[in-house]
């Protein structure tokens, strides 16, 4: 396993905070937390340095690919929350554009492909791109990374972890299959199930994207990283494993090599939205599963059935709710999580824009405190 370079945090920094502790199922004396989409539209300096940045012609993939915001967005949750790790903030979409997709972030609406891969030739003519094209490509990703890395150095006793993430394999080809999000990805699932051999082809170079999209991020300094499948809760346990386990897999394989000054690989995190039904097959060598809000995470360990770390999973509706209810969940994500060798306090999905920053801040506080 090739250890990072000398000079690279993991080996100095932040391979003993208590967030890569716990993913590593070394408990900590205080739960770590943070919280996906931490980073973005519910704080009003990401919306006032949006507004003071971008230009009419920039849609949000290309704001990913400017290091100075990109790193900036990423930092200003870690100062705001004082949460224990800081997510890199992009988009799943963004190592499909590097790698020539035409795709674009509709406001109102979400991804959209401009060409559906919707055939088995569509497939090979998407596939005809070589993924290398991103080793040049992934540049800027790799500068916001490593300046990320600097600026959270200066943040508090400097030694808050950065957590690279990227899009699951299925969840990018079932949005290069209808072209823009859908509810029951009827169009990746009839592709998927029609011409199976080009549906592997598909998920094959999808993972090889996304792989070297975080494998960028975590050679440059990111202390772990996670898997995001937004929709492979559309499928059965019999089609995941057939169809979609052996890509995620393979998409994980990219970091997996990675190893930190004493020899320890990066903690990889694989987590899925509506993935109930999944959990015996998402394991898939990972140190830690994240756990959305519809499964109690000692429920979920028990259907993972392996060693591993637990995430999650406060109810995002409950951020809403008068104090003394976001109190009392807390509290129960807390008792359930404690099954588990260790216990990362996150939501049960993303910070939804309408949040009140006040309350997340106080959530920190109060998983702190317990």
């Amino acid at each position: 396993m090739p250890a990072l370079r000398e000079d690279h945090p993991l080996n100095t920094r932040t391979a003993a905070s208590g967030l890569v502790r716990a993913y590593r199922g070394d408990r900590p004396d205080v739960t770590p937390v943070w919280f996906m989409r931490q980073a973005g539209r519910s704080l009003p300096e990401y919306r006032e340095l949006r507004a003071r940045t971008d230009s009419p012609a920039r849609d949000m993939l290309e704001t990913c690919l400017v290091p100075e915001l990109a790193s900036e967005i990423t930092l200003q949750p870690v100062r705001r929350h004082g949460v224990d790790a800081a997510i890199f903030f992009s988009d799943i979409m963004v190592p499909l554009k590097l790698a020539g997709v035409d795709v674009r972030i509709e406001p109102g609406v979400g991804p959209v492909v401009a060409e559906p891969i919707r055939t088995p030739d569509d497939v090979e003519r998407l596939i005809a791109s070589d993924p290398a094209v991103l080793d040049a490509a992934l540049e800027p990703v790799r500068e916001a990374v490593r300046q990320t890395v600097a600026g959270l150095t200066e943040i508090g006793d400097g030694t808050t972890p950065l957590i690279g993430f990227a899009g699951a394999p299925f969840t990018l080809a079932a949005y290069l299959v209808a072209g823009r999000p859908s509810k029951d990805h009827l169009e990746a699932r009839t592709l998927m199930r029609s011409y199976p051999e080009a549906w592997d082809r598909l998920t094959r170079w999808a993972a090889e994207v996304t792989g070297r999209f975080l494998r960028a991020q975590v050679a440059e300094g990111a202390s772990a990283a996670q898997l995001f499948d937004s929709w492979a809760g559309s499928l059965p346990l019999d089609q995941y494993q057939e169809h979609v386990a052996p890509a995620s897999r393979l998409a994980l394989e990219h970091v997996r090599d990675l190893a930190d000054g004493s020899g320890r690989h990066v903690p990889l995190v694989h987590f899925g939205v509506g993935a109930g039904e999944l959990y015996s097959a998402m394991h898939l060598g990972v140190d830690a599963v994240g756990v959305d809000w519809r499964v109690a995470l000692d429920v979920a360990l028990e259907r993972i059935d392996a060693d591993v770390s637990v995430q999650g999973n406060l109810d995002p509706a409950v951020l809403g709710a008068p104090w003394e209810i976001i109190e009392a969940a807390i509290d129960h994500v807390l008792m359930a999580g404690s099954v588990a060798r260790a216990h990362v306090f996150n939501l049960g999905h993303g910070v939804p824009p309408t949040a009140d920053p006040t309350v997340l801040t106080r959530i920190v506080q109060a998983v702190h405190e317990r």
